[in-house]
């Protein structure tokens, strides 16, 4: 069992990585543009009707009836124009943008001894393989448009807090991961771990693992 901190070789394509980047830069633009441009505008209407401008002191108007009076000094301040909540509508387009941009710039996984890392938009997470509960799964990977293939992947999960790492089992272009990370993955698991009892399964993956990095061709 080797202490040295592996990278595994997970996340987005470069092309696709430059893509993701591109397309949340441009939702966030254009969300951020939205929401300013309601704010832009409405200062240019004040500035072309006069609407706005400063209200005479009350020793001016003090003998006009309350009717007249300027809504600025009998019922408190003047709502808040209906445009400018129309701003609001590109909140939820600057912050899709900015999780797009945060996912394929951050998503990352690595192994350090037996414990695993995966970096998400947000956060990170690590449970160490050796004392988590491990099973095989897979996630859902969109290629193309219209077509979804099935990554198999390893879930860790800590049995004392709950926290859960799931990492795939094939890179970026849908192959294998190297063999080398994969048996790095299976030596974390069964580090220590007896080959017994409710512990028989984590061998068994682990040995699928090992299997997988004997044939890195598939064939």
């Amino acid at each position: 069992m080797t202490n040295e901190r592996i990278r595994l070789s997970v996340g987005v394509a470069s092309g696709h990585r430059a893509m993701a980047a591109v397309v949340g830069v441009l939702f966030t633009a254009f969300g951020a543009a939205f929401v300013l441009l309601p704010l832009v505008a409405d200062g240019l209407l004040r500035r072309v009707t006069g609407f706005g401008d400063a209200v005479p002191s009350y020793d001016d108007v003090r003998d006009l009836p309350p009717d007249l009076l300027p809504p600025d000094l009998h019922g408190g301040a003047t709502a808040p124009a209906p445009l400018r909540y129309a701003g609001l509508c590109g909140l939820p387009f600057v912050l899709l943008g900015l999780y797009l941009v945060l996912r394929v710039l951050r998503t990352a996984a690595w192994l350090d001894g037996t414990r695993a890392s995966v970096r998400g938009a947000f956060g990170t997470r690590t449970v160490d393989l050796a004392t988590a509960e491990v099973r095989g799964g897979t996630i859902a990977h969109r290629v193309g448009d219209d077509r979804v293939v099935r990554v198999p992947s390893l879930i860790a999960r800590d049995g004392g807090t709950g926290r859960r790492v799931t990492i795939p089992l094939q890179g970026p272009g849908l192959g294998n991961l190297p063999p080398y990370e994969l048996r790095a993955l299976a030596e974390a698991i069964t580090a220590g771990r007896p080959d017994q009892g409710r512990d028989a399964d984590a061998h068994a993956l682990a040995g699928q693992l090992r299997a997988m990095a004997g044939n890195p061709l598939g064939l």
